[in-house]
């Protein structure tokens, strides 16, 4: 869900120059990044589930620019 906090701070963060978004996305990137060390063994188990049907050719992946295209519309619809 969108809060109308949330949506203030994404433009607030459209308005910056690209140098400064591509900074604040890579902080907020790595603010999600974990470890192994914290994923429980039910992540591992599905992460390895996941891996195995894509291998398996199970799994429909989507191309990253039709995802950002997604995202993309999903904000313009937002504002």
């Amino acid at each position: 869900m969108v809060t109308s906090v949330t949506k203030k701070i994404l433009e607030d963060a459209l308005a910056l120059p690209e140098e400064q978004r591509a900074t604040l996305v890579a902080a907020l990137n790595e603010s999600l990044e974990t470890t192994e060390d914290d994923l429980t063994p039910q992540w591992k188990a599905e992460i390895a589930r996941r891996i195995e049907a894509v291998e398996r050719g199970d799994s429909r992946l989507i191309p990253g620019d039709e995802v950002e295209a997604r995202i993309r519309k999903t904000l313009r619809e937002l504002s």
